[in-house]
């Protein structure tokens, strides 16, 4: 009912997605779960796909049977990040997942330096969680990310107003970095740096 509702308070929306943004499945799994399945669904098969055996190992044997890109996600400890350069990955991802997973872990911002100190040049950091706007970006690069994941973002616009809706967000990403590296003294994006943020020191 309260689904329903808010259908019905957003009329336009309800059209465009509701009726003609059919089919309304979990894309991905969908052949694993069947077509009628719900949240609830995904969450239980979600929960039995983890694994609590993994092991760095496992990394390495992805990587030897893989030959492309391999990038993981959920990076906060810096021994990790060092472990994940040894077993041959091309990127790490900086990320809590929005601290769902464990409750009080350390935040995107305060574990990015330490990673990037940890591994240097010899994989490509990228950092996510809590971005929401342009200022976000800048300040994550400026703490050493090569790259900005921007999260659900784009797919609330992608929802809300469909490729329209992804541009203007991204247009306003881009805008408020422009500003923020006018305020910080950046002319182009390889300009953000440390320097760009204050960091108080911890006596």
């Amino acid at each position: 009912m309260r689904r329903a509702a808010q259908a019905l308070l957003k009329p336009r929306w309800a059209w465009d997605v509701g009726i003609h943004g059919r089919p309304h499945v979990l894309g991905n799994v969908a052949p694993v779960l069947g077509r009628n399945s719900g949240l609830e669904d995904f969450f239980a098969w979600m929960r039995g796909n983890f694994d609590p055996t993994v092991t760095w190992n496992d990394i390495a044997w992805v990587r030897s049977h893989w030959k492309g890109p391999l990038i993981l996600k959920g990076i906060l400890d810096p021994e990790d990040a060092a472990q994940a350069s040894r077993v041959g990955v091309d990127g790490i991802v900086v990320s809590n997942h929005g601290g769902r997973q464990l409750d009080g872990v350390p935040s995107t911002t305060r574990a990015l330096p330490y990673i990037v100190e940890a591994v240097g040049d010899r994989v490509t950091v990228l950092a996510d969680g809590g971005v929401r706007s342009g200022l976000d970006v800048v300040r994550l690069l400026a703490l050493g990310a090569k790259g900005v994941l921007i999260g659900r973002a784009w797919a609330y616009a992608l929802a809300a107003r469909g490729e329209t809706g992804v541009t203007h967000v991204l247009e306003l990403l881009a805008a408020e970095m422009r500003v923020a590296m006018a305020l910080t003294g950046a002319n182009r994006v390889d300009d953000i740096g440390a320097d760009s943020i204050v960091q108080m020191q911890e006596r």
